[in-house]
């Protein structure tokens, strides 16, 4: 509010982008606060929320065709918005920049959220964000927020680089990681019978609404299927990526207006929690392994944020190891299969693909093999493809120059993308869960 930038980490669920939505509508200038998220499902629900209270606040972003893009750059260029949030893509796109040169008083705030994807220590690494720095000079170099859930010091000095800052032109703002009354537990466990056991265990001891994490879809249904048959005290739902945008939403709200005494569970991936916010949760099992510490401190953080006590359990066979293991194998394809991935992009540009056309094109496997899923995510992040308006189909934008693909890099990644799950290893291992994550983010708050 005073003017300065800032380095914000703070839980998920905590309020993070109040931080730049206040100062939007609160700083004496014009001009417009631009937002970016590269979460495009998460940007639209929070411009939803504030027109519903009334502000003026647009998203552009890939799911728009492009009379109704249009419309919203020339919305934009006359002033119209006080907060426009878009996709880091966007810098990279001429009309985008033009209309923002347009608005009077130009941007007066930046926020950049979901910043640990600047970085290549990220989890979550965008290609897109490394020229948010130069991106910054180019629109004046507003002040600038950004913000992140999980940045460990290596993520933090990176995110500061690739603005043009350092640590007093860029102060830290952090809330610390302890959470007193998560009960934060792992537990060995041999089959599924144990893990059921466990589960049920859990929910006896936090009676109330609770979410168990699955890492493969197939075994998230053959666990619901078994509850569902030997008996649940509670409503029992199911949420993944492959369920219909309508059956999300149905469920999404159903969880959220959930009480306490209805003891409903909800069996989900990864694809649940961006965005949720219910302050009652008891207890969150994870089933089966998450890829890394952050996923794992970002989906425990989602229980008890009302204070009240609450478990979290994670549930550890040996051999769920290796589903993170292919996972990694999975989500970095090959230099080779990603160059042949944008020719048969670029061959059939005039229709949009499916991940299923382009894994028939250039894998000729089952579904369970997800390199083609991994292919369209870095093809996308290079801006060669884009989601296209229709659902889970993606559309041609330029061809690839082979030169982009570095192999060194790509053995990189997964190096590290491996030692993240070593890490993961590491906090099964440890004797005390709270001390581990306090020295993996080294946050003190």
């Amino acid at each position: 509010m005073d003017g300065g930038d800032a380095l914000v980490v703070m839980p998920t669920g905590s309020g993070k982008s109040l931080c730049y939505q206040l100062p939007a509508l609160a700083l004496p200038v014009p001009g417009v606060t631009l937002v970016f998220s590269p979460l495009i499902a998460l940007m639209e629900d929070q411009v939803s929320a504030l027109k519903g209270k009334g502000i003026a606040a647009e998203f552009i972003n890939s799911t728009l065709d492009r009379a109704e893009r249009e419309r919203r750059y020339k919305r934009l260029g006359a002033g119209e918005y006080d907060l426009i949030y878009a996709t880091p893509e966007r810098m990279h796109k001429p009309p985008f920049v033009e209309a923002l040169e347009r608005v009077p008083g130009g941007v007066k705030l930046l926020a950049i959220d979901e910043c640990h994807c600047i970085t290549k220590w990220g989890h979550d690494f965008r290609p897109a964000y490394q020229r948010v720095g130069e991106f910054r000079r180019q629109v004046g170099s507003p002040v600038t927020i950004a913000l992140t859930a999980t940045a460990t010091p290596e993520v933090r000095a990176d995110v500061r680089t690739t603005l043009g800052l350092d640590d007093d032109a860029m102060p830290l703002f952090a809330t610390g990681i302890d959470r007193p009354n998560l009960e934060l537990r792992v537990q060995s466990v041999w089959d599924d019978d144990e893990k059921l056991q466990h589960i049920r265990r859990v929910a006896g001891e936090r009676p109330g609404t609770g979410i168990v994490y699955f890492a493969l879809i197939k075994h998230l249904d053959r666990f619901a299927t078994r509850l569902r048959n030997e008996g649940w005290p509670g409503e029992l739902l199911v949420y993944h990526g492959k369920l219909e945008p309508k059956r999300k939403k149905r469920v999404y709200d159903r969880f959220i207006e959930a009480r306490p005494d209805e003891r409903l569970l909800l069996l989900a991936t990864n694809a649940f929690g961006m965005g949720v916010d219910k302050p009652d949760i008891r207890f969150i099992a994870h089933a089966e392994v998450p890829g890394s510490v952050e996923a794992y401190y970002q989906e425990v953080g989602r229980a008890g944020r009302d204070g009240a006590p609450s478990t979290c359990a994670l549930l550890y066979a040996e051999d769920d190891l290796a589903i993170q293991q292919q996972f990694v194998e999975w989500m970095n394809p090959s230099r080779d299969l990603l160059i042949r991935a944008a020719h048969v992009l670029e061959d059939r540009q005039l229709t949009d693909l499916t991940v299923d056309d382009l894994r028939a094109e250039i894998i000729h496997r089952d579904r369970g093999d997800r390199r083609a899923e991994a292919c369209l995510t870095t093809l996308e992040k290079l801006g060669v493809v884009e989601p296209s308006p229709v659902r889970e189909h993606w559309r041609f934008v330029r061809p690839l120059d082979k030169h982009e693909i570095d192999a060194d890099e790509l053995a990189a990644k997964r190096q590290r993308d491996l030692t993240r799950l070593l890490d993961v290893v590491h906090l099964i291992q440890c004797d005390d869960v709270p001390a581990y994550l306090r020295d993996y983010f080294q946050l003190d708050g």
